[in-house]
């Protein structure tokens, strides 16, 4: 009897590449991202306040937490794991326009979480396992970009709309429409069966110095790679926040977040070509350096050059350390890298919850940015912390 799989038509190495690029695009620039942009027009509509603006965040990265922490454990194959999770994004994205209650919108930013964890973990196993099998370094960052080109067009679509005074509410049904639109190019792009072991890459490499392991990948990584979560998602969650304090005007304040993202993008192209010729180790070193600085900008003198820079900074290295440490603990998993990309994405989930947490402890009741301001310090010198050690251990 012939083997199914190998009657299978071989993708093509753009079709795998747009089909992770498009999938890591709503599942991060619409799932989990394209709330940042909408929080300011939804507070200037009414429709929330910052309050409750930080209740729907944590109800997401809450939900990204328990998506991590399960994607090894569903009973499906990524790519079917992928589409499941890109249809609840599609439903629970439009569906934030359908209501007004607080309680249903965070039902539905907790389900969008969840989903966003499972598209990028499950995403990164079948796309990075297709990709080992092609001579193509840009393969990654074409991948990886998705992320950033999701939060740039997530992000200008927002702007637009809030220049034009668009509703929120139809607004998170356009998103949704959007998400839907792409969700049907990723079934049509997607592979349906599995690389195989031929040119899968080589085994895995030992851990220097018999390091502890989760998963296969040191304990020492997925710290840094949770502190990489800490550090990112204050600049993350704030930067329009921060911008709309400089400049009350949609048309400007709107444009850190476009910024943002599309620095992220353009990064893991340029990094996906540097990859081969540096340790990833040195890759995720740099990142959290610059990140660090990011941070520590609008904290010494907030201006709108600061913001624009942080943006610059945070936006064109978050992804870059995404991506290396994602390729680090599949280089060092053998067999099925699920549960260690699982584990990774799960420490980034408990460092990105933990930031906004801090910062609303340190605010308190008081008015300003000063709480958010020392979480800011804290979270650059976490990073500057993650730098020297990421350096010394490569």
């Amino acid at each position: 009897m012939s083997n199914p799989s190998l009657s299978l038509p071989r993708p093509s190495f753009a079709a795998i590449c747009l089909a992770g690029l498009i999938a890591l695009a709503i599942a991060m620039g619409i799932g989990r991202f394209a709330f940042t942009p909408m929080l300011p027009l939804m507070i200037r509509a009414g429709s929330a306040d910052v309050a409750a603006g930080g209740w729907l965040a944590a109800a997401n990265y809450a939900g990204y937490l328990l998506g991590a922490l399960s994607t090894a454990r569903l009973p499906l194959t990524p790519q079917r794991v992928g589409v499941l999770a890109l249809a609840l994004i599609v439903a629970s994205t439009a569906a934030m326009g359908w209501t007004g209650s607080l309680p249903a919108w965070m039902l539905l930013r907790f389900v969008a979480g969840v989903a966003s964890a499972w598209a990028l973990v499950s995403t990164s196993v079948w796309c990075l396992g297709w990709l080992s099998r092609f001579d193509r370094p840009a393969g990654p960052g074409l991948l990886y970009a998705g992320v950033g080109t999701g939060i740039a067009l997530a992000g200008f679509y927002c702007w637009r709309a809030g220049t034009a005074n668009v509703a929120p509410d139809a607004l998170w049904v356009q998103l949704g429409a959007l998400a839907l639109v792409g969700l049907v190019a990723v079934a049509l792009l997607m592979p349906r069966g599995t690389p195989g072991s031929t040119g899968a890459g080589s085994p895995a490499p030992a851990m220097a110095g018999g390091a502890a392991t989760a998963g296969g990948v040191s304990w020492s990584l997925v710290i840094c790679y949770g502190l990489l979560g800490f550090g990112y998602i204050l600049p993350a969650t704030f930067l329009p926040v921060l911008a709309r304090a400089v400049v009350d005007d949609p048309a400007v304040f709107g444009a850190a977040w476009p910024v943002f993202g599309a620095a992220a993008a353009i990064s893991t192209i340029f990094a996906s070509l540097a990859l081969p010729k540096m340790a990833r180790r040195h890759v995720l070193a740099g990142s959290h350096a610059l990140m660090a600085l990011g941070c520590l900008l609008p904290v010494l003198h907030l201006s709108a050059l600061t913001v624009l820079l942080a943006a610059l900074l945070v936006g064109g290295t978050f992804m870059v350390a995404t991506m290396a440490g994602m390729q680090e603990a599949r280089a060092r998993s053998p067999g099925d890298p699920t549960r260690a990309l699982g584990r990774m994405t799960a420490a980034f989930a408990i460092g990105q919850m933990a930031g906004p947490v801090l910062s609303s402890l340190l605010s308190g009741s008081a008015q300003g940015f000063g709480g958010l301001f020392i979480a800011l310090a804290i979270g650059a010198l976490a990073l500057a912390g993650s730098a020297w050690w990421l350096a010394r251990a490569a």
